[in-house]
Protein backbone atom coordinates (compact mmCIF):
# COMPACT_ATOMS: atom_id res chain seq x y z
CA UNK A 1 0.00 0.00 0.00
CA UNK A 2 2.47 2.46 0.70
CA UNK A 3 4.49 1.81 -2.29
CA UNK A 4 1.49 2.63 -4.55
CA UNK A 5 1.24 5.41 -2.47
CA UNK A 6 4.68 6.70 -3.11
CA UNK A 7 4.48 5.79 -6.73
CA UNK A 8 1.32 8.20 -6.84
CA UNK A 9 3.59 11.14 -5.22
CA UNK A 10 6.42 10.55 -7.34
CA UNK A 11 3.89 10.69 -10.66
CA UNK A 12 2.73 14.23 -9.09
CA UNK A 13 5.59 15.59 -8.80
CA UNK A 14 7.22 14.06 -12.21
CA UNK A 15 3.76 15.59 -13.87
CA UNK A 16 4.44 18.87 -12.09
CA UNK A 17 8.48 19.44 -12.72
CA UNK A 18 7.46 18.20 -16.57
CA UNK A 19 5.20 21.01 -17.14
CA UNK A 20 7.55 23.35 -17.04
CA UNK A 21 10.14 21.60 -19.61
CA UNK A 22 7.01 20.41 -21.84
CA UNK A 23 10.38 19.39 -24.56
CA UNK A 24 12.53 17.42 -22.43
CA UNK A 25 12.43 13.77 -22.08
CA UNK A 26 11.02 13.06 -18.39
CA UNK A 27 12.38 10.34 -15.67
CA UNK A 28 11.15 6.75 -16.76
CA UNK A 29 11.53 4.15 -13.94
CA UNK A 30 13.96 0.89 -15.13
CA UNK A 31 10.90 -1.27 -14.30
CA UNK A 32 7.51 -0.65 -12.82
CA UNK A 33 4.64 -1.96 -12.08
CA UNK A 34 1.37 -2.05 -14.30
CA UNK A 35 -2.00 -1.42 -12.33
CA UNK A 36 -2.99 -4.40 -10.76
CA UNK A 37 -6.25 -6.24 -9.64
CA UNK A 38 -6.97 -9.57 -7.36
CA UNK A 39 -10.36 -10.69 -6.63
CA UNK A 40 -11.74 -14.23 -5.38
CA UNK A 41 -14.29 -16.13 -6.38
CA UNK A 42 -15.79 -19.47 -5.33
CA UNK A 43 -13.86 -20.91 -8.36
CA UNK A 44 -10.94 -19.01 -7.78
CA UNK A 45 -8.21 -16.68 -8.01
CA UNK A 46 -8.37 -14.12 -10.84
CA UNK A 47 -4.93 -11.46 -11.39
CA UNK A 48 -6.14 -8.37 -14.18
CA UNK A 49 -3.42 -7.32 -15.60
CA UNK A 50 -3.96 -3.58 -17.20
CA UNK A 51 -1.27 -3.41 -19.99
CA UNK A 52 -1.89 -2.26 -23.48
CA UNK A 53 0.25 -2.27 -26.02
CA UNK A 54 1.54 -5.75 -26.12
CA UNK A 55 1.41 -9.50 -27.60
CA UNK A 56 0.82 -12.63 -25.34
CA UNK A 57 4.12 -13.71 -26.54
CA UNK A 58 5.62 -10.53 -24.43
CA UNK A 59 4.85 -11.65 -21.22
CA UNK A 60 6.66 -14.52 -18.90
CA UNK A 61 4.31 -16.05 -16.50
CA UNK A 62 5.22 -18.28 -13.69
CA UNK A 63 3.62 -19.83 -10.29
CA UNK A 64 6.04 -21.62 -7.40
CA UNK A 65 6.13 -21.46 -3.45
CA UNK A 66 2.40 -19.49 -4.23
CA UNK A 67 3.40 -16.52 -5.53
CA UNK A 68 2.44 -15.48 -9.62
CA UNK A 69 4.93 -13.60 -10.90
CA UNK A 70 4.55 -11.41 -14.32
CA UNK A 71 7.45 -9.72 -16.71
CA UNK A 72 7.70 -8.68 -19.38
CA UNK A 73 8.78 -5.58 -21.25
CA UNK A 74 6.39 -2.70 -22.94
CA UNK A 75 8.47 -1.05 -25.95
CA UNK A 76 7.77 1.87 -27.80
CA UNK A 77 7.93 1.18 -31.40
CA UNK A 78 6.86 4.88 -32.26
CA UNK A 79 10.84 6.06 -31.98
CA UNK A 80 10.86 8.71 -34.39
CA UNK A 81 9.79 11.71 -32.13
CA UNK A 82 11.27 15.13 -32.83
CA UNK A 83 9.48 17.02 -30.09
CA UNK A 84 8.14 15.56 -27.27
CA UNK A 85 5.19 17.44 -25.73
CA UNK A 86 3.77 14.90 -22.97
CA UNK A 87 4.85 11.49 -21.98
CA UNK A 88 2.78 9.41 -19.47
CA UNK A 89 2.87 5.98 -21.06
CA UNK A 90 5.66 4.09 -19.81
CA UNK A 91 7.85 2.25 -21.59
CA UNK A 92 9.64 -0.47 -19.90
CA UNK A 93 10.64 -3.36 -18.06
CA UNK A 94 7.54 -4.50 -15.61
CA UNK A 95 7.61 -7.16 -13.30
CA UNK A 96 4.77 -7.95 -10.66
CA UNK A 97 4.60 -10.46 -8.16
CA UNK A 98 1.64 -11.62 -6.03
CA UNK A 99 1.42 -14.00 -2.99
CA UNK A 100 -1.57 -16.01 -3.32
CA UNK A 101 -2.36 -18.40 -0.41
CA UNK A 102 -4.35 -21.84 -0.82
CA UNK A 103 -4.38 -24.33 -3.22
CA UNK A 104 -4.87 -24.06 -6.80
CA UNK A 105 -5.12 -26.42 -9.61
CA UNK A 106 -1.94 -25.53 -11.02
CA UNK A 107 -1.95 -27.70 -14.19
CA UNK A 108 -5.11 -25.78 -15.38
CA UNK A 109 -3.78 -22.42 -14.54
CA UNK A 110 -4.61 -20.54 -17.37
CA UNK A 111 -3.71 -16.28 -19.18
CA UNK A 112 -5.85 -14.86 -21.85
CA UNK A 113 -4.56 -11.23 -23.31
CA UNK A 114 -7.60 -9.17 -24.86
CA UNK A 115 -8.74 -5.70 -24.98
CA UNK A 116 -5.52 -4.25 -23.24
CA UNK A 117 -6.02 -6.78 -20.05
CA UNK A 118 -4.12 -9.98 -19.07
CA UNK A 119 -6.35 -12.20 -17.06
CA UNK A 120 -4.50 -15.39 -15.19
CA UNK A 121 -7.18 -17.66 -13.85
CA UNK A 122 -5.92 -19.76 -10.94
CA UNK A 123 -8.67 -22.49 -10.26
CA UNK A 124 -9.53 -23.89 -6.97
CA UNK A 125 -9.84 -27.51 -6.62
CA UNK A 126 -13.33 -29.04 -6.31
CA UNK A 127 -14.20 -29.02 -2.55
CA UNK A 128 -14.51 -32.78 -1.67
CA UNK A 129 -17.73 -33.67 0.86
CA UNK A 130 -16.11 -35.45 3.75
CA UNK A 131 -18.23 -37.83 5.31
CA UNK A 132 -17.36 -37.93 9.48
CA UNK A 133 -15.41 -40.88 10.90
CA UNK A 134 -16.12 -41.93 14.44
CA UNK A 135 -13.15 -42.66 16.66
CA UNK A 136 -13.24 -44.95 19.03
CA UNK A 137 -11.50 -43.82 22.25
CA UNK A 138 -9.58 -47.48 23.73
Amino acid sequence: MIDDDLDQFEKSVDRFFSSFLPTQRRYRPITWHPPTDVYETDAGVTVKIEIAGMTPEDFEISFQDQVLTVSGERKDLDVNKTVLHLLEITYAEFEIQVKLPGAYLESEIAAKYESGFLYITLPKPKEQKQTPIRIRVK
